[in-house]
C-alpha cells in the first residue's frame, strides 16, 4: 500500500492508464478528458508565480548580507551548465549527424476535440515578473533590515507550502495521466515518435552524460555525494515528463530538494525555484542538436562553425529569459532561429514539431541538473561560511 501511495507511483500510473485510455476513448469521452486537463493546467499555471513569490523572495531575505554573491554564483553557473551543455550538443551533431539516416516526413496527427467549458483562471501575474517581483522584495529586504517584511514572507511561505502538499500535488498524477491520454489519443506517440527516433535517442543520451558531468562537478566541488541528492529526483524527473513544464514541476522539485540530506533547506528554497526559470540545460542540449540535424534534411548541410558557435552563446543568454512552460526554449531563440541560422517558415516549423516530441525529456533534464546546480551552492555557502538558516518548514 505505501507503494501506490507514493508520488513516483501514482505519477508513473498517471503516465501508463493515461497512454492506454488514449487507445480506447471515443471523440465524446476525449472532450471531458481535455476538458479536465486545461482546468488542471490553469490551476498549476496560476500556482507558479505564488510557488515563486513563496519561496524565492524569504529565501534571499533570510540569506541576508550574503544573498548578492549567492544569486551571482547562481546565474553564472546557470548559464555555464546551458552554455557547455549546448557546446557539447553542438560537438556531437557534426560527429554524428553525418552518418546518421533521418526521415524527413512528419504524418498527420488526429486533431484533439475542443475543451467542453473554458474556465480561465489568470496569473496574478507572469513568471518572469514573479521572479524580477522575488528578487526586488527579497533584496530590498535584506537592504532596509525590513523584520516586519522578513515575518510576512516567512508566514506567507507557510502559506504556499500548504497550497503546494494539500492541491498541487493531489492534482498531478490526474493531469499528468489527462496529458498523456491527448497524446495517444492524437497520435503524437505512436505516429510522430518513430520518424525521429534515432535523433530523440542520441539528444536522450545527451541528457544523461550532461547530468553525469553535473553532479560529477557539484559532488567535487561540493565534497557532497551527489548521487544521495539524485536519488531523490525520481519524482521529479516523472513530473517533469509529464507537464512538460519546469514551472508545473516546482512544487515537486523543492519536495525532492528537501528530501536530500546533502542540500542546506535555505540555499535549496531560494535556488530551485531560481534554477527552474534560468537553468535549461537540457533544452539547450536539445535544440542545438535539432537545429543542426533540421539544418540538415531542409538545407542539405550543417551550419557552419563559427555560426554555430554565436548561436550557443547567444542561446545561453536567452535560456535563462526562457518561461518555464512547454516550448519555452525554443519559443523565446525563435530571433536567433531564424536571424543567425537563417531558417525560412519551413525549418521554423519543423524544429517547432520535432522539439515538441521530446520537450518533455529536455525539461527533465533541466529539473534534475537544478539539484546538482544547488548541491554546489551548497557547497559554496559552506566553503564562505554563510551560516544556515533554519527553515520555516520544510517539504517531506
Amino acid at each position: 500500500m505505501k507503494v501506490i501511495k507514493s508520488l513516483p507511483a501514482r505519477l508513473f500510473a498517471g503516465i501508463i492508464i493515461g497512454i492506454l485510455l488514449g487507445f480506447i476513448l471515443p471523440a465524446g469521452a476525449m472532450e471531458i478528458v481535455v476538458t479536465i486537463k486545461y482546468i488542471l493546467s490553469q490551476l498549476i499555471t496560476f500556482s507558479v508565480p505564488l510557488i515563486i513569490i513563496g519561496f524565492i523572495a524569504p529565501s534571499i531575505a533570510k540569506l541576508g548580507n550574503n544573498v548578492t554573491k549567492m544569486l551571482s554564483v547562481a546565474v553564472v553557473a546557470a548559464y555555464a551548465s546551458s552554455v557547455l551543455a549546448a557546446a557539447m550538443s553542438m560537438a556531437a551533431g557534426y560527429a554524428l549527424i553525418p552518418h546518421l539516416s533521418i526521415a524527413s516526413h512528419m504524418e498527420n496527427l488526429r486533431e484533439l476535440p475542443e475543451v467542453a467549458f473554458q474556465l480561465d483562471i489568470p496569473q496574478i501575474m507572469p513568471v518572469m515578473s514573479a521572479l524580477v517581483f522575488s528578487l526586488f522584495i527579497g533584496l530590498a529586504t535584506v537592504w532596509t533590515k525590513a523584520e516586519r517584511i522578513n515575518e510576512i514572507l516567512q508566514e506567507f511561505q507557510q502559506i504556499v507550502l500548504k497550497i503546494v502538499e494539500k492541491v498541487i500535488i493531489p492534482i498531478l498524477p490526474l493531469f499528468i495521466l489527462a496529458t498523456f491520454c491527448s497524446l495517444s489519443w492524437e497520435g503524437s506517440i505512436t505516429k510522430q515518435l518513430p520518424v525521429f527516433l534515432v535523433v530523440i535517442l542520441v539528444v536522450l543520451v545527451g541528457h544523461f552524460v550532461w547530468l553525469s558531468v553535473l553532479y560529477g562537478t557539484a559532488s567535487a566541488y561540493s565534497r557532497h555525494n551527489g548521487l544521495e541528492v539524485l536519488r531523490h529526483y525520481g519524482p521529479t524527473y516523472l513530473t517533469a515528463v509529464g507537464t512538460m513544464s519546469s514551472a508545473a514541476t516546482l512544487s515537486v522539485a523543492l519536495r525532492s530538494a528537501h528530501q536530500s540530506r546533502n542540500l542546506r533547506h535555505d540555499v535549496a528554497d531560494f535556488s530551485v525555484p531560481l534554477f527552474a526559470n534560468i537553468h535549461l540545460c537540457g533544452s539547450v542540449l536539445t535544440e542545438v542538436f535539432f537545429v543542426m540535424v533540421t539544418s540538415r534534411i531542409l538545407y542539405g548541410h550543417l551550419p557552419p562553425l563559427g555560426t554555430m558557435i554565436l548561436f550557443v552563446a547567444l542561446l545561453g543568454v536567452f535560456a535563462i529569459g526562457a518561461p518555464g512552460v512547454p516550448g519555452g526554449t525554443v519559443m523565446a531563440s525563435l530571433g536567433l532561429i531564424t536571424g543567425i541560422l537563417g531558417f525560412d517558415a519551413n525549418g521554423t516549423a519543423l524544429i517547432l514539431a520535432v522539439f515538441a516530441l521530446q520537450d518533455s525529456f529536455g525539461t527533465a533534464c533541466n529539473v534534475v541538473g537544478d539539484g546538482a546546480l544547488t548541491l554546489i551552492l551548497t557547497g559554496y555557502a559552506e566553503r564562505h561560511g554563510i551560516k544556515e538558516a533554519k527553515p520555516v518548514a520544510a517539504l517531506s
